[in-house]
């Protein structure tokens, strides 16, 4: 278990590198990550290369211990790049080269831009190549599926299409391009979505490919680097640090090559006062994990509050440094590297705040960050382990990308629904991995599919054979509605699926915001909102049924028995009650391992090997609660033994037992 920070010696003068050195080694800081944003001087001039500042940064830090994670500078190229070579600029959608800001403004295509982007990565990986200190290197710095309108990316997009459809004829087929009259007659015509109309009104299966080509290109882009690091570095890892960005390529297809996920977690400084906000970083950390299904790191931490482009966010309270920290080990984060050590003094970034302030005075949040280090050196023994889950749910770009160019209803989104089954489950502490809709699922229990709403032969086969061998699967609505292109399919829904779950969508009703009463069979109410399915069984029995509108009394959610195995449908979307009742049974249904009663906010999360489980208990709210525990449990730091805990806000438990039950 290690704590890094990300440092940028180049911000700061020479003299302070040997006193933040000696400070991060007094602190516990094992891994330091470097130069993202350094080209400019590492390669000051056309051609002039300098990496004896790097060389002299890396000589510092080593001395004293610490690891170094390095960085590809592609992410912000020096403005005597762009001076000679305009063209290397990104094409906004309105057809015009983007104004140059602060960073990320290059074009992933254009001939210019990796001309220098591979001279660089090769001068700095050929300089650094078998300096036994680097323990991975990072290409870039967040990467974005890539939106740029040039010349270049038009054709590189047009080529995608060639290559996965051959002719136009087949394109204008497939995306049904007479609606509109809009079919091709010439690859020129064929053009990314420019202008400023919403996506909505452009044709959906035109949006979903170039969708899933932005994400490719971005890929493509990785793999480049990817392949001269490999070459001049050996067997050193190589890794790219995502987040939850605005365009999100496919985190699957991203790492399938690389060694490593590593992602920039950035949770919450201030706790919704709503309750049915879902708001933990649970969910992301195990998605992250279930990418390469492996371990991961977290390359950016919070340190501080955020700020730069938008107003700053509140302070991290006591116990957040680490508490958050210690939330990303038990998900499966083997290194956490906090962003940043010190709050810069210049540039955008002077709001989104480091660990020690820009009065270079170490406060509350740095002597908390202390005190994780202290603790992360104490957690050897559960070095590792890894996270076993009974549950997964099916994560899927195609329907992010789908729900976005065509909106269901008022406040509907894909994302939603995951987090709602995620928190369900999570409220009973019970382990999820957030897996590739197309994985093998044979190693679960119970598996939940959100809004299949693009379908996928291959999935569609899993599933049905997941439940005929004896799994619990859980359907929910806006499932089966369009094929692979992005079309309709012309059946009932939820068309695929209507024979595993046993009824059929005779109709729907999207009320949006508008809120109606569902009744379970036991008789217990809950609410329901944004869309409703109005199901007709054939092979199914009736869980819940409506309370409102004009199909009260008709199915909500289903019950299916299939082969040896069962399948849920659920018709619409609940608040957070809803999913917690329904989940409480499935667990119970299914014999898995879980708590009953935990306070709000409470989490735990099980790592293990083969002889040991390790129970996180974490407190992700800003109130103090007791947590009541089936049977003692050992504190692995105090070896205190407990049966119940009282927890601070953002306090982490580390147990050690063999089971709850």
């Amino acid at each position: 278990m290690r704590i890094g920070v990300d440092y940028y010696p180049e911000h700061w003068d020479k003299k302070l590198w040997e006193q933040d050195a000696d400070l991060m080694k007094q602190t516990g800081v094992k891994v330091v990550r470097l130069a993202e944003f350094a080209w400019c001087r590492m390669e000051p001039k056309e051609g002039e290369f300098d990496f004896s500042w790097l060389d002299d940064a890396i000589d510092i830090l080593t001395s004293r211990g610490m690891k170094i994670v390095l960085c590809t500078p592609t992410n912000c190229p020096p403005l005597w790049l762009y001076e000679k070579y305009p063209d290397a600029i990104q094409t906004g959608k309105d057809g015009n080269k983007i104004a140059i800001g602060i960073r990320g403004h290059r074009c992933y295509n254009n001939p210019s831009f990796l001309k220098y982007a591979k001279r660089i990565i090769e001068k700095m990986t050929s300089h650094y190549a078998g300096n036994p200190s680097i323990i991975a290197w990072q290409i870039d710095n967040e990467l974005e599926a890539n939106f740029c309108f040039c010349e270049h990316c038009i054709s590189e997009f047009r080529d995608w299409l060639k290559e996965k459809y051959g002719t136009l004829d087949v394109i204008n087929q497939t995306y049904g391009n007479v609606v509109w009259s809009g079919e091709y007659s010439s690859w020129e015509q064929i053009k990314p979505p420019f202008g400023s109309y919403p996506n909505a009104w452009l044709n959906p299966s035109f949006m979903l490919d170039f969708n899933r080509y932005a994400s490719d290109n971005m890929i493509k882009f990785v793999k480049m680097q990817s392949e001269i690091i490999r070459k001049n570095c050996g067997n050193v890892p190589v890794t790219t640090n995502t987040w939850f960005c605005e365009n999100m390529p496919d985190f699957y297809k991203t790492f399938e090559d690389l060694d490593f996920v590593s992602y920039d977690n950035y949770p919450v400084t201030k706790i919704p006062e709503n309750k049915e906000e879902y708001y933990s970083h649970a969910f992301h950390l195990d998605l992250m994990r279930g990418i390469k299904e492996k371990n991961f790191w977290v390359m950016e931490q919070l340190s501080g509050g955020l700020g730069c482009w938008m107003p700053m966010t509140s302070a991290p309270h006591p116990g957040m440094i680490k508490g958050y920290s210690l939330q990303a080990f038990a998900h499966g984060a083997d290194t956490v590297v906090h962003f940043r050590w010190r709050t810069a003094a210049t540039g955008a970034e002077m709001h989104w705040h480091g660990l020690i302030d820009q009065s270079n005075v170490p406060g509350r949040r740095f002597h908390e960050f202390e005190d994780l280090c202290k603790t992360a050196e104490k957690l050897s023994e559960i070095e590792g382990t890894k996270i076993k889950s009974d549950v997964a749910i099916l994560y899927s770009s195609d329907q992010e990308y789908a729900f976005k160019i065509q909106p269901q209803t008022e406040g509907m989104y894909y994302f939603e629904q995951l987090k709602a089954f995620h928190d369900a489950f999570t409220k009973y502490g019970v382990n999820v991995d957030i897996i590739n809709w197309s994985v093998n699922l044979n190693n679960y229990k119970i598996v939940v599919a959100p809004t299949i709403y693009v379908t996928d032969e291959k999935v569609t086969k899993n599933l049905y054979e997941f439940v005929k061998n004896g799994g619990t699967l859980i359907l929910t609505n806006r499932s089966g509605v369009k094929n692979e292109f992005n079309n309709y399919r012309m059946e009932m829904l939820p068309t695929v699926f209507a024979e595993l779950i046993g009824a059929k969508v005779s109709e729907y009703d999207p009320i949006g915001y508008a809120e109606q009463k569902i009744q379970m069979k036991d008789g217990s109410e809950f609410t329901c909102t944004r869309w409703c399915d109005i199901l007709e069984t054939t092979t199914a029995s009736v869980y819940a049924t409506y309370g409102d509108s004009f199909y009260q009394g008709k199915p909500a959610i289903t019950r299916n028995s299939y082969g040896e195995g069962m399948a849920y449908y659920i018709g619409t979307v609940g608040r957070k009650a809803l999913y917690s009742h329904l989940v409480q049974n499935v667990l119970t249904e299914c014999n898995i391992e879980h708590f009953d009663h935990l306070p709000y906010g409470v989490e735990i999360t099980v790592r293990e090997n083969e002889s040991d489980k390790y129970y996180f208990v974490f407190n992700d709210s800003d109130k103090a609660c007791d947590v009541m525990l089936p049977n003692q449990l050992q504190d692995i730091l105090t070896g205190d033994i407990f049966n119940e805990l009282r927890l601070q806000p953002y306090d982490m438990r580390i147990l050690q037992g063999q089971s709850i039950q």
